[in-house]
């Protein structure tokens, strides 16, 4: 079993920063791929971004591609989002996401996840 909990999120205006931080907790957490998704008003949950169960593999949606930048520390247990460059399409809830198993190596579809966090509200003003 693993616990997913976000932090991080708040009002921002157009062309500034946040950084979401997930703090895990279970006993295998370090060995699963993980992931950050969103869910905008009226919207379907999308793929934000992810990250192998070391860091050695990212994937990024196109429409944040060169803004955001997913990382992990293993040590603490947590995933990390630096949203930079954000901008008012980003607002949305967004959620941090943890493989369904251990053979995953990225998840990037809603099927491939096992945990999910409570989600954290960011709003980008304009």
């Amino acid at each position: 079993q693993v616990q997913l909990v976000e932090s991080g999120g708040g009002l921002v205006q157009a062309g500034g920063s946040l950084r979401l931080s997930c703090a895990a907790s279970g006993r295998t957490s370090s060995s699963y791929a993980m992931g950050w998704f969103r869910q905008a008003p009226g919207k379907e949950r999308e793929f934000v971004a992810s990250i192998s169960w070391n860091g050695g593999r990212l994937q990024y949606a196109d429409s944040v591609k060169g803004r955001f930048t997913i990382s992990r520390d293993n040590a603490k247990n947590t995933v990390f989002l630096q949203m930079n460059s954000l901008k008012p399409e980003d607002t949305a809830v967004y959620y941090c996401a943890a493989s369904r198993s251990t053979i995953i190596v990225l998840i990037t579809m809603i099927i491939e996840v096992g945990y999910w966090g409570q989600g954290t509200q960011v709003t980008v003003s304009s």
